[in-house]
């Protein structure tokens, strides 16, 4: 039988990670809903999926808390933003902290194509031209807002205007999860976003 998550020891990677104060409810919907976001345009911008999600957790020796898919979808859809209300509605600060590592993890690991399309963005605005005419940055905005709608409860209702925005904000935030202290950059902006 696996130990569950509450009984094992602090994981040392979360010694960046501090919490001074438990996360109330509210706090907690907008870190799980901040955090599906930045996975699903890491998945849009990359094309990385489940598989890559589940190889990052055992790379990090997360597997007790992101064991499978199921657990990984679980964690997702505790998003309250998600259309699906088949998922498990809590998430608590040591998934929130796993999840951190994951995503930078997989960032770090995709950070040259990251940061080559925040250079195309920098480089179209600068010119005046809309970022979607570059294949990249127009891959990566249809697979974010076909993503986003599909799955969002405000999907169908959200401007194309509004989507590009965020897909291109967080798109730039991923550059900054990217590199070397990238989870107490994104731990930080979970509780900066959600107060």
């Amino acid at each position: 039988m696996r130990p569950s998550a509450k009984t094992l020891s602090p994981d040392p990677q979360w010694q960046d990670l501090p919490l001074t104060a438990e996360p109330d409810t509210g706090q907690l919907d907008n870190i799980k809903a901040h955090l599906d976001l930045v996975l699903l345009a890491l998945e849009a911008l990359t094309g990385i999926g489940s598989e890559a999600m589940l190889q990052a957790a055992a790379e990090l020796n997360l597997e007790h808390i992101v064991a499978d898919r199921v657990g990984l979808w679980r964690l997702r859809q505790s998003n309250p933003m998600r259309k699906s209300s088949g998922g498990r509605k809590k998430l608590d600060v040591e998934e929130a902290r796993s999840l951190v590592l994951m995503v930078c993890h997989l960032a770090h690991k995709h950070q040259e194509l990251i940061r080559r399309a925040v250079s195309l963005l920098e480089q179209m605005v600068q010119q005046n031209q809309p970022p979607h005419q570059t294949a990249l940055l127009g891959d990566y905005l249809d697979t974010f807002s076909n993503t986003y709608q599909e799955r969002m409860e405000e999907g169908d209702s959200i401007s194309m205007e509004l989507l590009n925005q965020l897909a291109f904000k967080l798109s730039i935030d991923l550059l900054f999860y990217s590199a070397p202290n990238g989870h107490r950059r994104l731990w930080l902006a979970l509780f900066d976003r959600s107060n």
